[in-house]
């Protein structure tokens, strides 16, 4: 009874009935959809420590259009595709500091006949000439209103803080503090 006894429970090599999980360890089974890991909270590693970037497209008084959220890591000139697209209605100038000096993003604001106001990198070998006195107004003008925008929005802890895990809950959070924002300046209207 003792050598029986120790084997209860194991199969000892028979063949065990189809399961839904090829592996027998705590993860989604495969085709389930589910992902996880840090591409859907935008985490990533920057000198700061383990961050995000939220990138603003913003009409020239410093009003938010849209956002876009990316890990602390990603360069700037990343959040361009996904924010130049958004706007009804073109913009005559495109205003960016030296995050979003890359080739590509000149071709494109050519293509869509857009002015680019961007100051070249410091590592440029071709030096690139740009309207510099509509540059000293975003500087003087424009920075100011997008960090004042920024602070508002940063008044909302959830914001400041980024509690949410998930990058859809965040922006979600970030779009109804904008909402609060933008109130302001209609109900002025």
């Amino acid at each position: 009874m003792g050598g029986r006894c120790r084997n209860v429970g194991r199969d000892h090599g028979r063949q065990r009935p189809l399961q839904h999980r090829q592996h027998h360890s705590p993860r989604p089974r495969l085709g389930s959809g589910r992902k996880r890991g840090t591409h859907r909270r935008a985490l990533g590693r920057s000198r700061g420590g383990f961050t995000s970037k939220l990138h603003c497209l913003a009409y020239a008084l410093g009003r938010p259009v849209a956002f876009h959220l990316t890990g602390g890591e990603a360069a700037d000139c990343k959040a361009y595709d996904d924010l130049i697209d958004l706007p009804e209605q073109a913009p005559d100038a495109f205003l960016a500091d030296k995050g979003y000096d890359a080739d590509a993003i000149r071709a494109d604001l050519v293509e869509r006949k857009i002015k680019a106001v961007i100051p070249g990198r410091s590592n440029r070998r071709v030096k690139i000439e740009y309207d510099r006195a509509l540059y000293k107004q975003r500087n003087r003008k424009q920075r100011n209103q997008i960090d004042r925008m920024f602070g508002q929005l940063k008044i909302n802890r959830a914001i400041a803080t980024r509690y949410d895990q998930l990058a859809n809950s965040y922006l979600d959070m970030v779009h109804l503090a904008t909402a609060r924002y933008w109130i302001k300046f209609v109900h002025a209207a």
